[in-house]
């Protein structure tokens, strides 16, 4: 099966991926790392720049004994027009499993289309559900992962981060509100589908009412790569939103802040916040190779 979107997998599948990420993270800190994959090859395409995607990606697989194949979209036939479900049916037939850090969604879909090998999504402009996995794996090394639990996000409640991260809370028990102005409030099939797992998902203009008893504050980036056409007027209807640390006490006394990275301080967050000892923003970094490892190895049948 493929991973493109956080639908793809049901709760049960979401809490078996994060039990065996966390096993794997817990054996590589205790000095031993068993190497499941041993053998496999992941090609990692990409189209959008990225730091944290291949680096824990390429780890990753390194770590559990594979080999990751680099390949920029730049500098394959893609370039020239090359179909995506020409290449997925090129790729899918070499290696074991391919990720792919996509400008569109439909683009990775046709891509899957083609390829015999698994597919996840490392990004597109409709979801990040790695991201998601991090994220949840995050909280639960925090405690804050269980049922009654609550996050907020903060800011464009539209994007891609924002769409995933919905689905994987409701998944994982805890409520979701969603603070951002109208203009931005989140997509209603998304709400929709993530009320569809019995968890309450709100969406809320006010930013004391949608902190209020929150045990995770989540922001991110308010200008994304495409939307740099529109930055002035994002920063300008967003900055009523910044993390700082007046919103921050809205939240609970213990509450974390979070953010999926690149951080554009200074705008989406203040350098308070993100410095401060509520900050978890290195650890979901860091826990991104290791859900990824989980689920590698959970599709491929190794977990």
């Amino acid at each position: 099966m493929d991973f493109l979107k956080m639908g793809d997998i049901s709760p049960k599948d979401l809490q078996d991926i994060l039990w065996v990420s966390l096993r794997i993270k817990q054996e590589l800190k205790g000095g031993t790392h068993e190497e499941m994959l041993k053998g496999k090859t992941l090609l990692m395409l990409f189209s959008k720049n990225s730091t944290r995607t291949r680096v824990s990606f390429e780890t990753g697989m390194t770590q559990l004994g594979g080999h990751a194949v680099f390949l920029d979209m730049e500098k394959s036939q893609g370039s020239r027009g090359e179909s995506f479900f020409d290449m997925g049916g090129s790729v899918g037939g070499m290696a074991d499993l391919v990720m792919a850090r996509l400008h569109s969604h439909q683009d990775i879909e046709k891509l899957a289309e083609g390829s015999a090998a698994p597919v996840i999504n490392g990004l597109t402009d409709l979801e990040h559900p790695c991201q998601a996995l991090s994220d949840m794996l995050t909280l639960w090394e925090l405690g804050k992962l269980k049922k009654g639990g609550k996050l907020a996000f903060v800011g464009d409640c539209r994007n891609n981060v924002a769409n995933s991260l919905m689905l994987a809370c409701a998944m994982s028990g805890l409520e979701v509100s969603m603070v951002g102005p109208e203009g931005y409030a989140p997509k209603s099939e998304y709400v929709e589908m993530a009320q569809g797992f019995g968890c309450k998902v709100e969406h809320c203009a006010d930013v004391e009412k949608g902190l209020e008893g929150v045990d995770a504050v989540y922001t991110d980036t308010w200008v994304s790569m495409g939307d740099e056409i529109e930055a002035k007027k994002r920063v300008e209807v967003l900055s009523p939103y910044q993390v700082d640390e007046k919103l921050m006490y809205y939240a609970k006394q213990d509450a974390v802040f979070m953010h999926c990275l690149p951080a554009h301080r200074g705008q989406e967050v203040t350098n308070e916040v993100i410095d401060g000892k509520q900050s978890v923003v290195f650890l979901q970094a860091e826990n991104r190779m290791h859900a990824q490892k989980g689920l590698m190895c959970w599709l491929l049948g190794k977990a």
